[in-house]
C-alpha cells in the first residue's frame, strides 16, 4: 500500500469515526473554535489596522523630512520630555532661511495648524483642522485636488482670504451645491472656496475634516504670531535622501544659532517612523491576541489529545485486527493523526463561519480585512493544532503489540 492509499484509506476511517460520535467530535472542537475565531479576528484587525494606516500616511512620500521641535520617537525619560517641551519653536523666518540656503530640495512648505468651525449659511461643522500654509503644501503633502485648484503663490504671498476645504468639510456644508467660488466663515472670518481635496478616507479622521488657508492669513486671523509647527521639506532626488537630511541638519542648526557643543534643539522627522511606531502597535496588539489565542489552542489541544486517547481505547481491537494481517505503524500513525487533523480543521471551519460576520461588525467600528492570508493562516493552525494534539494517542496506537490489542479487545 503506498503512502496516498493509506492517506486516502485514512481520511475515509476518519470521517466515519466524526460521523459515528458526533456530539463528541462537535464538543471537541469547541475549544479549537474559539482559537481559531480568536487567530482570526485579531489577524483582520492588524491587517486592516495597517492597511488603514498605510493608506492614510501614503501621501506622505518617502522623500518628504519634517523640520520639529519634537522628534516622533517618544522622549527616554520625564526629563528628556519636559527639555524637548522648552525647545524654541519654529519661525517663518527660519523657513525662509532654509528656502534660501538649501540645495537638495525641491520644495519647502511651513505649517501652522488651529482649530475653528466653519459655517455657511445656516450650516455647520465644528471642530475641522485649519492648516496654514503656502502653495509649496501641493507640492510637500502629496496634495490631491478634487474639484477646483490649490492656493497660488500670489495667493499665498499676499494672504489673501482663500481656502481650499476637505471632503467632510464640503459635503456638511455644501449638500446640493458647488463649494466652489462660495464665502464661508472660518470662526469670524470670511474665505472664499477654491478647490476640495480628495476624500482621503483615512482612519483618523482629520484629513477629511480639514481646511488649508495661506499661512499669512493664518497669522493674522487666528495666531497673532510668527512661529510654524511644521517645515516640510521634499527631497530633489530620493537616491541622495541621507545627503539632503545631513545638509538641513546643518543648515538648521546654523539658522538656529547653535554653537558647535551645542544639543540640537529641534528634530528631523520621516516617513519611516511613522512606520515603526505603527508596527511597535501592532506588535503588541498581535502579541496580547497571540498570548490569548494560545490559551485557546492550548485547552482545545488538550480536549483533541483526551478524545484521541479516547478513540484509541475504544479502538483497539480494530488497531489489533489491522495489525495482524499486515497494517504497518505508518497506517495506523496516519490514521490517528488524519483524525485528529480532520475534527480540527472542520472546527476551522466552524470558526471562519463565526468569523466572518463578526468582520463585518468590525468594519463599522474600525478597520478589518479577512483576506485570503488570514483564512489561510486559521485554516494552516487548525491543521498544526490538529497534528500536534493527536501525535501522542497515534503514536500510541501505531505502537501497539497486535496480539496484547486483540487480547484487551475482547
Amino acid at each position: 500500500m503506498n503512502f496516498f492509499t493509506e492517506i486516502k484509506e485514512g481520511l475515509a476511517i476518519s470521517w466515519r469515526a466524526i460521523l459515528a460520535n458526533k456530539m463528541r467530535s462537535v464538543l471537541t472542537t469547541l475549544g479549537i473554535v474559539i482559537g481559531i475565531v480568536t487567530v482570526t479576528l485579531m489577524g483582520t484587525a492588524i491587517q486592516g489596522l495597517n492597511q488603514a494606516f498605510l493608506k492614510a500616511v501614503s501621501f506622505i512620500g518617502a522623500d518628504v523630512l519634517f523640520v520639529q521641535r519634537e522628534d516622533w520617537s517618544a522622549p527616554d525619560t520625564e526629563a528628556e520630555y519636559h527639555r524637548v517641551q522648552k525647545r524654541r519653536h519654529l519661525t517663518i523666518e527660519q523657513c525662509g532661511a532654509l528656502e534660501r540656503d538649501l540645495t537638495l530640495f525641491s520644495a519647502i512648505a511651513p505649517l501652522a495648524f488651529d482649530q475653528q468651525p466653519i459655517k455657511y449659511d445656516k450650516r455647520s461643522s465644528p471642530g475641522v483642522q485649519i492648516i496654514g500654509s503656502t502653495d509649496q503644501l501641493l507640492v510637500t503633502g502629496g496634495i490631491s485636488i478634487s474639484d477646483g485648484r490649490f492656493i497660488s503663490a500670489a495667493e499665498a504671498e499676499g494672504g489673501r482670504p482663500v481656502c481650499v476645504i476637505g471632503y467632510a468639510v464640503a459635503t456638511n456644508l455644501f449638500v446640493r451645491e458647488s463649494p466652489l467660488g462660495k464665502r464661508l466663515m472660518i470662526g469670524q472670518r470670511p474665505f472664499e472656496v477654491v478647490g476640495v481635496l480628495e476624500k482621503q478616507g483615512d482612519m483618523f479622521g482629520q484629513f477629511d475634516n480639514q481646511a488649508i488657508i495661506p499661512l499669512r492669513q493664518m497669522m493674522a486671523a487666528f495666531q497673532h504670531t510668527r512661529d510654524v509647527e511644521i517645515i516640510e521639506v521634499k527631497v530633489k532626488d530620493v537616491t541622495h535622501l541621507e545627503d539632503a537630511k545631513e545638509e538641513l541638519h546643518s543648515v538648521m542648526r546654523r539658522v538656529r544659532r547653535l554653537a558647535p557643543g551645542d544639543r540640537d534643539d529641534f528634530a528631523i522627522n520621516q516617513q519611516e517612523q511613522i512606520l515603526e511606531i505603527v508596527h511597535k502597535v501592532t506588535g503588541v496588539i498581535g502579541g496580547i491576541g497571540l498570548f490569548i489565542t494560545g490559551l485557546s489552542l492550548f485547552v482545545g489541544g488538550i480536549g483533541i489529545m483526551n478524545i484521541m486517547f479516547v478513540s484509541v481505547a475504544e479502538r483497539t481491537r480494530e488497531i489489533g485486527i489491522r495489525k495482524a494481517i499486515g497494517a504497518k505503524r505508518r497506517t495506523i500513525l496516519l490514521q490517528f493523526l488524519i483524525e485528529a487533523a480532520a475534527i480540527c480543521l472542520i472546527g476551522g471551519a466552524i470558526a471562519l463561519g463565526i468569523a466572518w460576520p463578526l468582520t463585518l461588525v468590525m468594519r463599522e467600528y474600525m478597520p478589518a480585512t479577512l483576506s485570503v492570508a488570514v483564512v489561510s493562516l486559521a485554516l494552516m493552525v487548525s491543521l498544526v493544532t490538529g497534528v500536534v494534539s493527536g501525535f501522542v494517542p497515534a503514536w500510541h496506537a501505531a505502537r501497539m503489540n497486535p496480539v496484547d490489542a486483540l487480547r484487551s479487545g475482547e
